[in-house]
């Protein structure tokens, strides 16, 4: 049978999930690096290379977690129960990740930033991969999963750049010690206690939200061959035969480590080479709110208009070029210096047109996977979304892992100095910089679109493979009828 459409509550609160791991990604991604090399000194190559390494408990965590949950039987679902139980250890390790130890040395440094880093992706992919695994169970129409990853998407930008914006607005503003204020260690502490608190209460209201959604969503397979090692390394291998999710996984990962290099070195650009300030970069912040609010109802028009296939690829190869092209003409002394008047106003724009376009490819990428689901159901008759949203998870988190590492080894490369002042900052090292970002950016977003060409589904597929599904279902339940009148003991 068809799933009734869902509320309107039930839509906002799904979307509301969102914000939690917005806050992580904007704290992690963006923060994380800065805070231990130009605040606590750590050379960058360790801080990259431990938050790197987290990639070797992701790839073990998250599968387990996916499969976990396509396996769970409760009261309240099959999802839920995670979403409850990540809510609290997210928060508390995202907090403990802004107060290291004192007295470590640069490699005990590492060591602590790998652990607290690992244990803060872990629990929020118990609730990001369950939660988001729901959306192929919250509906089956081809569009409405489109718009409601567009409703995802905008929450999860208003939770990492509305909190990064009013970070930079009201933790980091400058003081008499610290021009640049996000290189304040003081206005950590509060980001942290602030991030922490948005985590728990997104989680949360995602949770209570949707609980009563419960009865309407898939519930878990007939066991089949259980819980077992075999089992699950079957159901990857499985997934991994799949060529549109194949296609899928190519591209996230190298969409996902070029979103965790441009997070971790956007301050570094306008920090050290636009030279603004944290009132400025707050302003800034809000031209990704202005894109995820255009991308939003955008997202599935140009799906239906050009494929989510099509929307996605060309979107990110368009969007990729126009987000770099005030770094590319400042390499070439073409872009607005700083202090200009029109600088503001020029990154706010070309910012905002270029992060619609990456939102709308991301939102159609989404929606993509979701329809795996149902192809992979028609192949294999189990409905595995979990394990499926585990890799979307993973690919998630090469952002925070291969992101910053890529971040890391370009600050490195460029010998770009830690703890340096603004004044101090040469025209050299500014270019090297530059020279050593705009390919590495733009070469992992061009080759992983190009393999989203090996995506097979369609809409019209789609929709037959909902059709067959349902017609499995409906046989199924026939069967079942006649078995319970006939066949059966009365009970």
């Amino acid at each position: 049978m068809s799933i009734p459409p869902i509320t309107r509550g039930q839509r906002l609160t799904y979307g509301i999930g969102a914000v939690a791991n917005g806050v992580k990604n904007a704290a992690f991604s963006t923060y994380l690096l800065l805070f231990y090399n130009q605040v606590l000194g750590v050379p960058a190559a360790i801080v990259s290379g431990a938050i790197a390494l987290t990639l070797l408990v992701d790839a073990v965590a998250d599968p387990f977690i996916g499969r976990w949950s396509d396996l769970t039987r409760s009261r309240i679902g099959r999802r839920h129960p995670f979403i409850f139980g990540s809510a609290v250890p997210t928060a508390a390790f995202f907090v403990l990740a802004w107060f290291p130890p004192d007295g470590l040395t640069n490699m005990q440094m590492g060591a602590w930033i790998f652990a607290i880093a690992s244990l803060t992706r872990m629990s929020i992919s118990a609730f990001e991969i369950p939660s988001s695994a729901m959306n192929p169970e919250l509906t089956d129409d081809y569009a409405e999963r489109t718009r409601l990853f567009g409703l995802r998407y905008w929450f999860g930008y208003v939770g990492t750049f509305g909190f990064t914006a009013f970070s930079l607005a009201v933790f980091f503003v400058a003081t008499p010690e610290f021009e640049r204020g996000q290189l304040n260690p003081e206005g950590y502490v509060r980001f942290a206690w602030l991030g922490g608190a948005l985590i728990l209460a997104s989680i949360l209201v995602c949770g209570w939200g949707t609980l009563g959604r419960v009865p309407h969503l898939r519930q878990r397979d007939e066991p089949g061959e259980g819980a077992t090692p075999t089992s699950h390394l079957k159901e990857m291998l499985g997934a991994f035969r799949n060529r549109g999710f194949l296609a899928i996984f190519g591209f996230g990962v190298l969409k996902y480590t070029a979103i965790g290099l441009y997070a971790a070195t956007t301050l570094y650009f306008g920090t050290y080479v636009f030279k603004l300030e944290a009132g400025q970069l707050a302003l800034l912040t809000f031209d990704s709110l202005v894109a995820a609010s255009i991308a939003a109802p955008l997202a599935p028009r140009f799906s239906a208009w050009l494929g989510k296939r099509n929307t996605s690829m060309f979107m990110a190869i368009g969007g990729i070029l126009l987000g770099l092209s005030p770094l590319i003409l400042t390499y070439l002394d073409l872009f607005f210096r700083p202090g200009d008047p029109l600088l503001l106003p020029a990154l706010f724009a070309i910012g905002a047109v270029y992060g619609a376009m990456i939102a709308v490819s991301l939102i159609n990428t989404s929606s993509m996977l979701a329809d795996v689901v149902e192809d992979h159901a028609v192949r294999t008759g189990q409905h595995t979304a979990g394990v499926f949203f585990a890799a979307s998870s993973f690919m998630q988190q090469c952002s925070a892992g291969l992101g910053i590492f890529a971040a890391g080894m370009v600050l490195e490369l460029s010998r770009f100095p830690e703890k340096v002042e603004v004044s101090q900052v040469t025209e050299a090292m500014q270019d090297s910089l530059l020279i050593h970002y705009i390919p590495v950016s733009a070469g992992l977003w061009i080759l992983g679109a190009l393999i989203l060409l090996f995506y097979p589904i369609t809409e019209a597929s789609h929709r037959a493979n909902v059709e067959r599904l349902r017609s499995r279902e409906a046989q199924a339940r026939e069967q079942t009828i006649r078995d319970g009148a006939f066949g059966s003991p009365a009970r």
